[in-house]
């Protein structure tokens, strides 16, 4: 055969198998990304949820990725994937062709695929673009391929390095070095050691069957495995290598670290996902910046507050049912379970099973607001040791009991009565409708069981005298429609039954309703309506929205300031008397203890001018009381008192009074017949709003 066609038909095979390569290259990079998509590189990113004072109190993500820049991250764990993953890293093209050779040689020999030959801007590329695919084929890598050699066009080494420690896959959920290293360690990357970067590392070709979680022996190998190859290519000494190569697991963490303040951040994300369709916002894949109003500090002091009131709540809760054998025996199924299993579990040796946790267990419920702007400061929607999904700040409706007769008053006072209005401590009958729609003659008692004569308002309250409150409503002082309405202003947006029995707290209600209308009243009549939210941000630092309190007046200053007063005497001289002797809170405040009649629910909420607070205690089932003596004076104001007197003293506020309005008078008055006093009179000093002060002088101890 002439030469000269020899040479033209390999040339035109040659220049059909190029044209036959370039056209197979056109066909294949049809779905591949452009430059331009490559160059706006955006990846979904963890949200972050922040405290006031600017600590990440949680993250909400599909797929846990939180994007750190290089400079940030150890060399050493830049070193261990680059000798670990592709050691000709920073002098290839985004292919390795020496990689390409030794796979094609070892495949071909074993007739199957073994030997992979990915650079690490492959698998940056396999990673980045759903479009490159993940199963194992020839299309598959020859897109990577052109995937690879396209973002080695569009970045530099450093960038692509970047990217990829914030794309890889690590297992357990985490992409990225920075979750990564939050999951496993409980700290930043920038914290990382030698040994735990190789540890990462090597999870990468198998994060299931190399997790240190599951397969620690595995996971050792792996890690000694990338510590031999730093060693070997240089980037580690002998000494950094014998020493990593020694160190243990221990300080992986073997569940992840639970968010602070789980509740209110559970409360936050329910917020955000009302929000996020008007915002034009994905919370779980944006990468936002969630500022909030909590502040870490007086979260922490709620959650020590309440798990140290709660445990002795739950100890006394023990006795009781221990000795009442046969509701011990029908609540903790104990025909199911054995008994000294569920003994142990109640003193604190052991979770308790869960089917029996809404019986046997005292349950709580904790907020703090800033009485100001209604910004949340510390929420509590269960007890800290064992935290469910159900919040009772926001979500348990229960009877108030006595802390909703500041309702009552609060009526009574806007209707023009003056504090010292007396009404007569004795016995009443109410009809009360039962579940069945039938009326019932019921007769309620003080807490005590004592009646007397004549009582003024602040005397009713200070005691908590439960005939005053119900004669305030049966004699119209403060009708039950009108106390409905006033609790309605206040915020408590439950449906609230006006009948004479509410004024015994019988209408369930919400804690963090009950804190925020205390607040109006520290507020001086304005209510503010509870918020979470200050601003988010994009995650490149622009501001989505911002907010702002919500406030209104519901109430005179006059009548705020005098409600105010009365709850200060429960502080100083009434239930709620042991916050200050026993627990040493002595700032000026004004509170309310609450429990309900059979002993089902215990209250206590109270407020100084910059901080109000409440809390209940009690189980989930409210047919399981307490027990007898366990009202909101024991069983709840401890937990107030230790977070007030904590949460005052931390954050160093000043000790503020309650401001007094122009139009509240001081006056002497005789302290028997609440009239103007004569010479003889035995004389107190008590405010009236005025044209409210007595007109009429003593008739008692007149002299002839």
């Amino acid at each position: 055969m002439d030469i000269k066609k020899i040479i033209y038909r390999c040339v035109l095979l040659i220049i059909l198998g190029i044209l036959g390569v370039l056209f197979l290259i056109l066909f294949l990079s049809r779905n591949l990304p452009s430059i331009e998509q490559l160059e706006n590189y955006d990846p979904d990113l963890v949200t972050r949820i922040y405290s006031a004072d600017g600590k990440v109190l949680n993250e909400l993500f599909v797929q846990k990725r939180v994007f750190i820049e290089l400079d940030k991250i150890p060399e050493h764990m830049q070193y261990a994937v680059v000798s670990s993953e592709d050691r000709r890293f920073f002098e290839h093209w985004g292919l390795s062709m020496r990689s390409i050779a030794r796979a094609v040689m070892i495949n071909t020999l074993s007739l199957s695929y073994r030997q992979g030959f990915s650079t690490l801007t492959q698998q940056l590329a396999r990673n980045l673009y759903k479009s490159v695919g993940f199963e194992d084929s020839i299309l598959r890598k020859v897109k990577e391929m052109i995937t690879a050699i396209q973002i080695e066009r569009t970045y530099t080494k450093d960038e692509i390095l970047e990217m990829y420690l914030n794309t890889v896959h690590f297992g357990h959920g985490t992409y990225g070095v920075e979750a990564a290293t939050k999951r496993f360690f409980g700290k930043e990357s920038s914290f990382l050691t030698i040994d735990e970067s190789a540890l990462l590392i090597g999870l990468l070709p198998a994060p299931a069957s190399y997790s240190p979680i599951h397969h620690p022996d595995r996971a050792i190998r792996r890690r000694n495995t990338v510590l031999r190859l730093m060693r070997d290519q240089g980037y580690i000494g002998r000494g950094e290598y014998e020493e990593s190569r020694a160190r243990t697991l221990e300080a992986v963490l073997e569940f992840s670290k639970r968010g602070t303040a789980p509740y209110f951040t559970e409360y936050v994300r329910r917020v955000l996902e009302k929000e996020d369709t008007a915002l034009g916002i994905n919370i779980y894949r944006d990468g936002l910046k969630i500022y909030t109003t909590l502040d870490s500090r007086l979260q922490s002091i709620a959650e020590d507050a309440v798990l140290k009131t709660v445990r002795d709540d739950q100890q006394r809760l023990n006795k009781r049912l221990y000795k009442n054998r046969e509701e011990f025996e029908n609540l903790a199924y104990l025909t199911i379970y054995d008994e000294d299993s569920i003994k142990m579990m109640l003193s604190g040796e052991g979770k308790l099973y869960k089917d029996l946790r809404d019986k046997l267990l005292v349950q709580s419920a904790f907020v703090a607001l800033d009485p100001n702007t209604g910004g949340i400061l510390a929420m509590i929607g269960g007890r800290p040791d064992y935290h469910d999904q159900y919040n009772r700040a926001v979500q348990a409706k229960r009877q108030p009991g006595s802390v909703f007769k500041p309702f009552v008053y609060t009526t009574a006072l806007d209707n023009g009565y003056p504090v010292t209005e007396q009404l007569l401590n004795q016995p009443v009958v109410l009809n009360i409708q039962n579940m069945d729609g039938t009326w019932v003659k019921w007769k309620p008692q003080n807490y005590d069981g004592s009646t007397g004569g004549l009582t003024t308002f602040r005397e009713g309250l200070r005691k908590s005298m439960n005939l005053i409150s119900v004669r305030m409503v049966q004699q119209d002082i403060a009708p039950a429609d009108q106390v409905k309405q006033m609790a309605k202003r206040m915020g408590i947006n439950t449906d609230i039954r006006a009948v004479d029995a509410l004024a015994l707290g019988t209408s369930e209600v919400f804690p963090i309703e009950m804190v925020s209308a205390y607040s109006a009243l520290s507020n001086r009549g304005v209510y503010s309506k509870p918020f979470a939210i200050t601003k988010i941000e994009d995650r490149y630092g622009n501001i989505i929205k911002e907010y702002y309190p919500d406030r209104k007046e519901v109430l005179s200053e006059e009548t705020a300031y005098l409600m105010t007063s009365l709850m200060q005497t429960v502080m100083d001289r009434g239930t709620g008397g042991s916050a200050r002797w026993k627990y040493k809170f002595n700032r000026p405040a004004a509170g309310k203890t609450g429990t309900t009649q059979g002993w089902s629910d215990a209250w206590f909420v109270g407020f100084t001018p910059q901080i109000a607070a409440g809390c209940w205690f009690g189980v989930d089932d409210f047919q399981v009381p307490l027990g007898p003596g366990q009202d909101g004076s024991r069983a709840a104001l401890p937990a107030w008192a230790r977070f007030m007197k904590a949460a005052h003293d931390t954050l160093d506020l000043p000790i503020e009074q309650f401001e007094k309005p122009s139009g509240i008078e001081d006056m002497e008055i005789c302290s028997v017949t609440k009239k103007l006093p004569l010479p003889a009179c035995p004389v107190e000093t008590e405010i009236f709003k005025r044209g409210t002060e007595p007109t009429q002088k003593c008739k008692v101890h007149r002299t002839e």
